[in-house]
Parts: C-alpha cells; sequence; structure tokens
C-alpha cells in the first residue's frame, strides 16, 4: 500500500508534464486519441467516485464551526470565476465556441486538487475541503443556472438537461462512494490510496480525447485559448485573496479562497461541453487547458504562500520537516 500511495503522489506532482505528453500523442495521432470521447463522463464519473470515497461527515464540520467562512467561500467560488469569464469573452472579442468553454469552465465548482495546494500553502485546509465539497454538492443546480446566464448570448441552454448530466456525472458518483466507504470502511483504503493515481490518468485521457477531437483547429486557436485560461486563473487567484482580505479572514483563509476559487472542476467542464455542445467542439478546449494549467500555477502559487507567515502562526508539519532538512 505504502508503493501505490508514493507512486499515486508522484503522478499527482508531475500531474502537469502527463498531462502535455499525453495531449501531445493525442494532437499527432488523433485518430488513435478520438475513440476516448465516447469515455468523458464515465472517465469523470470515476474521479467523483474517488472523492467520494475520501468524503466523510467530518468534512462538513466547518459548516457549522464556521458558517460564515463557508459561505463567503462559496459564494466567492460560484461569483468570481463565472463574472471574470464573462467580462474575458466580451473584452477579448471570443469566438462564440471559445467564449462558451471558457464560461463553462468559469462556472464549474472547485476542483479536487486545491485541497492539495491549500495544505502545500500552509492555508486553511479544513476550510478547503468543505469548501470543494459543498460547491461540489450544489454544482447540479448552481452550475447550469450559472451557465444559462452568462452563455445564453451565445447558445442555446437546457440548465435541466445540464441538471440531469451533473447528478449523473457528479453527484451519484460521489454519493455511491460515500456509500462504499461506509459500508467498508478501512478495507477500501487500499483503492482510496491509488485515487490520486486514477484521477491523474482519467484527467489525461480527458484531455486526450478534447486535444484529438479539436486537432485541426488547436494550433489556429491555441495560443488565444491558452492566454484566456491564464488571465481567468490568474484573476481568480488574485480577486478571491481580496475577498478574503476584504471581509476581514485571517492569513490560512485568504489562502484557501483564493486557491479554491482559482482552481476549477475541469474535468466537469469538458464533460458538460462534450456532452451538451458537441456541435461546438473547440467550447471543450478552454476547459481542457485549464486542467493542465491550474495544475501548473497552483503549486507555484502554494509555494510563494507557503513563505507567507502570520504573527503568531502554528508551525506546521511541513515547517518541522524543513527545519530537519537544513538542520
Amino acid at each position: 500500500m505504502q508503493l501505490l500511495a508514493k507512486l499515486s503522489l508522484f503522478f499527482n506532482k508531475t500531474f502537469a508534464l502527463w498531462v502535455i505528453v499525453v495531449g501531445a500523442l493525442a494532437y499527432a495521432f488523433p485518430s488513435t486519441f478520438k475513440p476516448l470521447g465516447a469515455y468523458i463522463a464515465p472517465l469523470l464519473g470515476i474521479v467523483m467516485f474517488g472523492m467520494g470515497l475520501t468524503l466523510t461527515a467530518s468534512d462538513f464540520r466547518e459548516v457549522v464551526r464556521q458558517p460564515r467562512d463557508v459561505i463567503i467561500g462559496i459564494l466567492s467560488q460560484f461569483l468570481i470565476m463565472p463574472i471574470v469569464a464573462y467580462l474575458l469573452c466580451l473584452v477579448m472579442h471570443l469566438p462564440p465556441e471559445i467564449a462558451v468553454g471558457v464560461i463553462l469552465v468559469g462556472c464549474c465548482p472547485g476542483g479536487t486538487a486545491s485541497n492539495v495546494m491549500t495544505f502545500l500553502a500552509r492555508g486553511d485546509l479544513p476550510l478547503s475541503v468543505t469548501i470543494t465539497s459543498c460547491t461540489t454538492l450544489l454544482a447540479p443546480v448552481v452550475t447550469p443556472f450559472l451557465i444559462w446566464v452568462f452563455a445564453k448570448q451565445w447558445v442555446d441552454i437546457s440548465p435541466v438537461a445540464m441538471f440531469v448530466s451533473i447528478v449523473e456525472i457528479v453527484l451519484l458518483p460521489i454519493a455511491l462512494g460515500v456509500v462504499v466507504h461506509t459500508v467498508l470502511g478501512k478495507k477500501v483504503e487500499g483503492f482510496a490510496a491509488a485515487m490520486p493515481l486514477i484521477s491523474v490518468v482519467a484527467i489525461a485521457l480527458i484531455v486526450a480525447a478534447v486535444v484529438a477531437a479539436t486537432a485541426n483547429k488547436l494550433l489556429a486557436v491555441g495560443p488565444l485559448v491558452f492566454l484566456v485560461v491564464v488571465l481567468h486563473n490568474g484573476f481568480g487567484y488574485l480577486f478571491g485573496y481580496w475577498t478574503a482580505k476584504l471581509l476581514g479572514l485571517n492569513l490560512a483563509k485568504r489562502k484557501c479562497l483564493a486557491i479554491e476559487v482559482g482552481m476549477q472542476n475541469s474535468g466537469l467542464g469538458v464533460a458538460l461541453a462534450t456532452t451538451h455542445f458537441a456541435a461546438m467542439p473547440m467550447a471543450a478546449v478552454p476547459s481542457a487547458v485549464f486542467s493542465f494549467w491550474h495544475n501548473v500555477s497552483g503549486p507555484i502559487l502554494a509555494t510563494v504562500f507557503h513563505r507567507w507567515h502570520e504573527e503568531g502562526e502554528k508551525e506546521t508539519f511541513l515547517d518541522k520537516i524543513e527545519k530537519q532538512k537544513a538542520g
């Protein structure tokens, strides 16, 4: 089990590299990877099942302990990224396909990678886990509504159909994971340890499917999409941090909120794009690029944040390790 955990950790740390490698292969051999398009929703379902395996009642204790902070996090997640996405689409005069894709990823809930980054950043991890869990469970209702509000000028939206899709892709697998964890308990620990590795493989294959489906157009619009994604992600970090600061949250919570807002469940964006906007294949590209980019920017931001200390802040486990290495 230790070997499996170490292997999962290695793939998790090198996630961006594997996305690049698999994406390059998909671009070079699109016909080989195109069939993966039919498996995007099941692949994301596997990732969500893994999230359900790790969820416990304690993950929601912050709702009771600090409801104000959780509400701030949820509202920030579902307001900042969609509004930033919409403004970027208008200011940069994005083509409809790209605009819809940018708004899609902006309206998605936070991703589980944000919990790891918050831990590395010395942020408020319990708050991060709670916000991610709450936004994910709220996504079937909130995400379709937000997409309808912000993207309807470019394409016809069916919020009800999206609600059903998110329930099938996100909510049901999570619920199944929770049930399995509850029934089997410690017996699933070995499988849970493998979930980071499985998640990396699943997301990399989802990105490969998108690259293969759009290979003929990707070179022309790739730089534009990359620029938009970098700006979107960066503004998410910035506005998340400043929102927390303006509302008087401490440094650990500010770090948490910045990362929670900036990092998205981009796999869900890909799944929704391929399911509901099949006539606009480029709509899945922003989410695919986001999957790669936030796994590059997240560790960088976490490294910077880790060095930021607040007076009276307790020494963490990571600090002790660093001191031992230095000594």
